[in-house]
């Protein structure tokens, strides 16, 4: 077990726009909810009126639906936009300790979501994505593929890098957005033997 210890974080390059687009679905989102909280409200009043008013069973339904179908657009109106959000805002973060890597999402900058940890046991290979060994790695592969950046393109000072993990799920190929400090843990943890060079 080497001790040792490197941190990075994958940012978005259009992170002023993405954090005005997740704002404006979470205004949207919470207006629908409080709209759909006056409608529950005004429902005390109005359903009871609704049901003694209706002779026929047709009629009861047709009315509670015309009430109640606004309540229902605007609260999935709203788990629509909470659920839209969580694309915008987006980063990774990549901690490698004693010979492991672990990956984390954190969406809006505040909140931090665990998805794998990858042993240096686990690495069958890596290499730089712009090298040819990656197209042949992920040639036919291209379901197993998880891309743990937000960008495009790698940002300033850093390069696109493939981890390809054996679990017990099968085989990943993991995309990264790092510096060469990482490349070079991850080289040393799992062997130099594991590096695709071309």
């Amino acid at each position: 077990m080497r001790d040792a210890f490197y941190e990075e974080s994958a940012s978005s390059q259009r992170a002023a726009a993405e954090i005005r687009k997740y704002m404006i679905f979470h205004v949207i989102g919470i207006i629908c909810i409080v709209i759909a909280v006056i409608h529950a409200f005004f429902s005390v009043a109005f359903v009871p009126a609704i049901i003694s008013e209706s002779k026929e069973t047709i009629t009861l339904v047709l009315g509670l639906v015309q009430w109640f179908s606004p309540f229902l657009f605007l609260v999935g109106l709203a788990i629509l936009c909470w659920w839209w959000k969580k694309r915008y805002n987006v980063s990774y973060d990549y901690v490698f300790v004693e010979d492991e890597l672990r990956i984390s999402k954190v969406l809006n900058g505040k909140k931090r979501k665990f998805l794998t940890k990858i042993t240096a046991e686990e690495i069958l290979k890596l290499g730089l994505c712009a090298n040819d060994s990656f197209e042949r790695t992920i040639s036919g592969q291209e379901r197993y593929v998880k891309y743990m950046t937000p960008n495009k393109e790698p940002s300033e000072g850093k390069m696109f890098i493939y981890v390809v993990r054996s679990g017990s799920m099968g085989k990943t190929i993991y995309v990264l957005e790092c510096r060469e400090q990482l490349l070079g843990y991850l080289v040393k943890a799992a062997g130099r033997n594991k590096l695709e060079l071309r």
